[in-house]
């Protein structure tokens, strides 16, 4: 009876030890999805109008979302959402006995309107676009403020402070690459393949994913011991 209660313990501590990989998990399941897509997609209908084909330089990552592709994209949205929450749930746990509780509960509540904003748009694709311009609002554009959040948080942890001063420098980089986004697609255009709006979105993605991967990475490193 001891052994398999000890066992069983063990079993929980490796899986919560796990659980920040889902930080990691998340974005490259996210990344992954857009790019192979990408190559698949052959276009997509919105609002009666026939976009095609479907191009990485004009079209958002969210155009994957709709058409042949949308039931694989949308999976995308929702389960990368679900694994970047777990991940972050994992990273701050390991973090709890770090900094002021408030501080810390306001950090992760910040950080977890991404993975909200991400399974919102799984939920919600372009034609529905006033809760899908939400989602995108949520994954993307808190990231302004929460980096800043998280980068006063992280800079007081041992051997973060690093990560800390990084992640307030990627505060006003999200800004202006979310600025990017919004002065490049203009979506009749790209419905016309005109434009750089995909590779605004894009770059946009992987910029704001890139800080939960490191985030996860590092506590799942033990950067923590």
């Amino acid at each position: 009876m001891l052994m398999n209660s000890s066992n069983s313990s063990n079993r929980k501590f490796e899986l919560l030890r796990l659980l920040p990989l889902g930080a990691i998990a998340g974005p490259v399941l996210f990344t992954l999805a857009w790019v192979v897509l990408g190559f698949l997609s052959d276009g997509y209908t919105i609002y009666g109008e026939r976009i095609e084909p479907y191009s990485a330089v004009t079209q958002p990552i969210s155009g994957l979302g709709m058409g042949a592709t949308a039931p694989y994209m949308n999976g995308a949205f929702i389960a990368s959402g679900i694994l970047l929450f777990a991940g972050l749930l994992g990273v701050f746990r390991r973090m709890r006995d770090y900094g002021k509780p408030s501080i810390r509960k306001a950090c992760l509540a910040s950080f977890a309107l991404s993975p909200i904003g991400l399974i919102v748009c799984g939920l919600y694709d372009l034609e529905q676009t006033l809760m899908h311009s939400i989602g995108f609002l949520l994954s993307t554009g808190t990231t302004v403020v929460s980096f800043v959040i998280g980068g006063f948080y992280f800079r007081d942890i041992p051997n973060w402070r690093r990560f800390g001063n990084a992640m307030l420098a990627g505060s006003p980089l999200t800004l202006l690459l979310v600025i990017f986004f919004f002065m490049s697609f203009d979506p009749i255009a790209a419905g016309q393949g005109v434009g750089i709006g995909g590779i605004a979105s894009r770059v946009l993605a992987l910029e704001v994913l890139g800080w939960f991967a490191l985030m996860g990475w590092n506590a799942w490193a033990n950067r923590l011991e």
